[in-house]
């Protein structure tokens, strides 16, 4: 997409791009491909992820995959203005972690021509929508929806199914506590 360059050589237009999905169908592979892609195009870029997930690394960006890009965690989604400035594109992992103020954040950093690139799941274990991720998905110009497969017949999977005892809404985990199941193989384990 080419976009017209204002005199600071930003675009001149910013948006948002949000990419969800269950756990292990690649949404951080792909946050991950599309912030490389504009560091090589020599894009100012700045990337941010909750504070809590310290799962694999505590200032990297990780995926299943092993792919990093460095990061910054934050505690809070209002942090994010204040350490952005003059860049083209901001990358965010684990949306669904943030507060909702991140709708509001996005949105202003969008409207002064900064790409945002947003990467989350959509649903928690039970199913619900998750976070702020609804009000991103309605907000933003594109959305891309990743799957997993099914764990339990092999289809496209777009549940985390929760495996571990807990019921807290958030429990960091790997497979030994999620695996992604369809819609019917979700259904029949939550009866």
């Amino acid at each position: 997409m080419f976009l017209e360059k204002s005199k600071d050589n930003r675009s001149s237009r910013g948006w948002i791009e949000v990419i969800s999905g269950s756990m292990f169908s690649g949404k951080t592979e792909e946050l991950i491909r599309r912030l490389k892609r504009a560091k090589i195009a020599r894009q100012k870029v700045e990337i941010f992820k909750p504070q809590i997930d310290v799962r694999f690394s505590e200032e990297e960006v990780v995926s299943h995959d092993s792919n990093t890009i460095r990061s910054t965690p934050v505690s809070s989604s209002r942090n994010i203005p204040l350490m952005v400035s003059d860049v083209d594109v901001v990358g965010i992992d684990e949306a669904q972690f943030f507060d909702l103020g991140l709708v509001e954040v996005c949105n202003q950093l969008a409207s002064q021509g900064v790409r945002v690139i947003v990467a989350g799941l959509d649903m928690d274990f039970r199913g619900n929508p998750f976070g702020p991720m609804p009000d991103l998905l309605a907000c933003a110009e594109y959305v891309t929806k990743v799957h997993a497969i099914c764990m339990k017949c092999g289809n496209l999977a777009q549940y985390s199914h929760r495996i571990s005892e807990s019921d807290k809404l958030v429990v960091l985990g790997e497979k030994d506590s999620y695996e992604p199941l369809c819609r019917e193989c979700f259904n029949e384990n939550n009866k």
